[in-house]
């Protein structure tokens, strides 16, 4: 099975409404802003950062529009961690392909929050940027840059409680 065809079974099995659609290969936002409907949704983009010791690692998304500064993320994600009792990222770095691979089971361009179905130890903490909370839809890569998937932001945190990583909404970026 494919990661995409792993993607919708997933959904479908746990009974999440989403539509999806394919398009030529789009590794980066302003390739995929090509191919993408003009649907409502908002397109999300997706880093996948380790901390310095490199046994903590993180999936960060949020609007496709928005950069962020890595210091900036990093001392927004801390934090959020040191407030909640946990422990601090610490220095923040994308993590390797090979990092990528082996949680998430994607490669560099296809990152998304669907590839926490592949971390079963649920190592992975998800980083959701709170102005996601206005969106009534979203999309990401379905484990495959030449394809969307589209869910309501409801259906999106029904997929969430599903796979069973931890996750939170943090303010990345002021409006």
């Amino acid at each position: 099975m494919t990661r995409e065809e792993t993607v919708y079974s997933y959904l479908r099995q746990h009974e999440i409404e989403f539509d999806s659609y394919t398009h030529p290969e789009g590794k980066t936002i302003e390739e995929a802003k090509r191919w993408w409907r003009n649907d409502g949704s908002v397109h999300c983009k997706n880093l996948f950062l380790r901390n310095h010791k490199g046994n903590r690692h993180y999936l960060v998304c949020f609007h496709c529009d928005h950069d962020l500064a890595i210091h900036d993320l990093e001392a927004r994600l801390k934090a959020s961690l040191v407030a909640r009792g946990l422990p601090s990222c610490g220095k923040l770095s994308f993590a390797s392909p090979e990092r990528m691979l082996r949680y998430l089971g994607l490669e560099p361009g296809s990152v998304s929050p669907f590839g926490l179905i592949n971390d079963v130890e649920h190592h992975v903490h998800l980083f959701l940027d709170k102005n996601l909370l206005q969106a009534d839809t979203l999309s990401f890569h379905p484990n495959d840059c030449r394809g969307t998937v589209v869910l309501s932001r409801r259906e999106f945190e029904r997929y969430l409680q599903c796979v069973g990583n931890s996750y939170e909404y943090i303010t990345l970026y002021d409006k």
